[in-house]
């Protein structure tokens, strides 16, 4: 599993279907919906104008072989 926004490979899971990147600090689930962690605990929807969501086929660990 990569994370959907810096494509890092540092992801751990945080419940059934969430995840977190150590990398960029984002929450993320299975429908690749991602959101940032308040200083609360509490999940907000990321927003980045500059985000461009890497395409599920090159996060898929199948990926490049």
């Amino acid at each position: 599993m990569s994370c959907p926004v810096c494509g890092g490979k540092q992801v751990g899971k945080v419940g059934v279907t969430q995840f977190y990147c150590w990398n960029c600090y984002v929450e993320f689930n299975d429908r690749q919906e991602i959101f940032e962690v308040a200083e609360d605990g509490t999940l907000m929807a990321f927003e980045d104008d500059f985000f461009d969501p890497i395409p599920e086929t090159e996060l898929s660990p199948q990926a490049g072989v």
